[in-house]
């Protein structure tokens, strides 16, 4: 492994690490929230305790994701110095207000955390709202970070100078929305389905079902919500990939040549050597369809893009693939569940629904590792789409394989560690939150 591809897998290393603990951040103070909100209405004490619990939760997350967060920053300038040498200027503003909501998150949670029985009680949930709110701003930040790499703005790039800077020209660029949306929209997916996933599993073990049963209800909600939107926001990002940058769509779709009436490609395996998808499924025309709103209209294939600004195929296809049929079983649950609701209350009281969840509990965030896959490789040679080849701003530094093997271990060790916590807060739940009336 050269200090090149180290450099790659590092990043990628700590962005995969990270990406989990967001999500999670960004979405669990929801559902905290609403338990929360419930129980202020309701004073059922179920709902405190689930309140409670959560928060315990959120609280070991929160303090992982801020160290690996901050990882990551120092990431970008250690490992990529010419990128943000030019960079840094331009798109450093949705990163230090990012650290702003940063802050208002950590000093909310800190409220809320020790705010039990000494604040007012909807100022109490008021504080576990703003966590949720400001964690949710803060991801879409990073977001229209990463969006101005895959679509620059906000600067004119003049014989190799970056001039006329714009800030705000560059924090709203043309893909901002359509990746906020998209990542915010997987994160509630993702972690609802985790989330609910666990409590249905305690449910189909009898463990302390009233407790589990009510959890479950609120996560679920949110996540079947979130599947059944999620391939509309997926269909927006797709058409802004299309549009800004085809050779990405091209390598997801392991679309080797331009042509009209394009078909969508189901599976397969690209071969680049042959210029083929080997074993696909291929539906006419439904690629030009999904793109252009019309079944005859040529899509750009691989063959239009020189060959060294080519991404690598398989990964980005593959990883298309693996996130589209997640969110496609995800979505399947879903409406399950909810004709449930309404029309089959009798499937409820069955655990092949349950388990159905438990299934799906991993599914939403591997997706999202999926997703970030397409959205990193995808853009490959460029570190920043169009303006400069990934290869031109990893440090010249030395030694950087024995870096990536280091930060491998620490983050395997913490990994370790946050499942040993999480495991041991889902055995005590049982016994610290007694539901019954007496409490």
């Amino acid at each position: 492994m050269n200090d090149f591809i180290a450099a790659r897998s590092q990043m990628a290393l700590s962005l995969g690490f990270h990406i989990v603990f967001s999500c999670i951040g960004m979405v669990m103070p929801f559902f905290m929230a609403v338990a929360h909100f419930l129980w202020l209405r309701t004073n059922d004490v179920v709902y405190r305790n689930i309140t409670r619990a959560w928060s315990k939760g959120v609280a070991i997350f929160f303090a992982t994701g801020a160290v690996s967060g901050t990882v990551l920053s120092f990431e970008l300038g250690l490992l990529w110095p010419e990128f943000m040498k030019h960079a840094g200027p331009i798109f450093g503003m949705p990163f230090s207000l990012e650290g702003t909501a940063f802050f208002i998150e950590a000093i909310a949670l800190g409220f809320f955390l020790y705010g039990w029985d000494r604040f007012n009680r909807w100022f109490h949930w008021i504080t576990g709202v703003v966590v949720g709110v400001s964690g949710l701003i803060s991801g879409i930040l990073v977001v229209a970070a990463n969006a101005w790499m895959n679509s620059p703005a906000g600067f004119d790039y003049v014989n190799g100078q970056y001039l006329n800077i714009d800030p705000i020209a560059a924090m709203f660029n043309d893909a901002w929305f359509s990746q906020a949306l998209h990542m915010c929209v997987a994160a509630f997916v993702a972690t609802g389905f985790a989330v609910a996933g666990i409590h249905a599993l305690m449910i189909v073990r009898k463990r302390n079902v009233h407790f589990h049963t009510q959890s479950f209800k609120i996560a679920a909600v949110f996540a079947c919500v979130a599947a059944i939107l999620q391939p509309l926001s997926g269909d927006i990002s797709a058409k802004d990939v299309a549009k800004r940058q085809p050779a990405k769509l091209a390598a997801m779709e392991a679309h080797y040549h331009t042509e009209a009436a394009a078909p969508l490609i189901l599976g397969g395996i690209p071969d680049d050597e042959k210029q083929e998808v080997k074993y696909a499924v291929k539906l006419p025309g439904m690629l030009s369809f999904m793109v252009h709103s019309d079944f005859n209209t040529p899509v750009t294939g691989l063959d239009k893009v020189p060959e060294n600004d080519r991404p690598p195929v398989a990964i980005t296809h593959f990883a298309f693939q693996i996130m589209v049929g997640l969110g496609m079983l995800m979505l399947l649950i879903s409406l399950l569940y909810f004709l449930a609701l309404w029309k089959k209350k009798s499937w409820l009281e069955g655990k092949w629904l349950m388990r159905l969840f438990v299934l799906a509990t991993p599914m939403g965030f591997i997706a999202v590792e999926a997703g970030w896959t397409v959205t990193e490789v995808g853009r490959q040679p460029w570190i920043i789409n169009g303006i400069m080849r990934t290869a031109d701003a990893v440090t010249p530094m030395p030694g950087i394989v024995y870096s990536f093997y280091i930060f491998t271990a620490v983050y395997i060790s913490l990994s370790l560690i946050v499942t040993f916590l999480l495991y041991r807060q889902i055995k005590m739940v049982g016994r610290l939150y007694d539901v019954s009336p007496a409490v």
